[in-house]
């Protein structure tokens, strides 16, 4: 996004905001041109494409993600890092779900893939999982093994988790459901401690 042009700004909050409140099927060029008072062909100065768009989104996004992960890698405690890490991840998702589910739930053009993109550090969001992994294995507080493979075990526990919660899987309110993610996130911890 180009943060210093008012149309590229004013664009992309509209396209946010169509994605939150009805999902990425809702978010055409031609809408978002239509909200943002311009014409359908002028929207296409700012953005390739509905692609280029979604994309820009996308990106900020995961910087607003990253920015939970960021804060709760700074923790002591190995157990209580990775809870709060996996914190941010469901707070993001219950706050945004439609924007979570086209992120991290829904094929996409650019979607990064394991293990070429992570492993070479093209995802602000699992990178900080795996760097908190990386020194705690280096503290021998968690077992020597793979940092890449189990930050993406870590992160797919909470996001199956996630997905059967959405999907109406739990009876439980929301404060239950965290507990929930927090027991069965110690138990995997504690499998993988040093």
């Amino acid at each position: 996004m180009d943060k210093t042009n008012d149309t590229s700004r004013e664009i992309y909050s509209c396209a946010l905001r169509v994605l939150e409140a009805e999902g990425a099927q809702a978010v055409t060029m031609r809408r978002v041109a239509r909200e943002t008072g311009i014409t359908p062909m002028a929207i296409y100065h700012h953005y390739k494409n509905r692609e280029t768009l979604l994309s820009a989104v996308v990106d900020n996004e995961f910087e607003q993600l990253a920015e939970y992960f960021q804060r709760a890698a700074r923790r002591r405690e190995f157990e209580e890092q990775m809870i709060h890490i996996m914190d941010g991840y469901v707070d993001y998702a219950l706050a945004h779900p439609r924007i979570f589910d086209y992120v991290f739930s829904s094929p996409r053009p650019g979607a990064r893939r394991y293990p070429s993109d992570f492993r070479a550090r093209r995802s602000p969001t699992l990178n900080i999982l795996a760097d908190t992994v990386r020194s705690l294995i280096r503290s021998k507080q968690l077992k020597e093994d793979d940092a890449w493979e189990i930050a993406m075990q870590l992160w797919a526990h909470v996001h199956g988790y996630l997905m059967l919660y959405r999907a109406g899987r739990f009876e439980l309110t929301e404060r239950e459901f965290r507990n929930l993610v927090h027991r069965s996130l110690r138990r995997l911890l504690n499998g993988l401690a040093g």
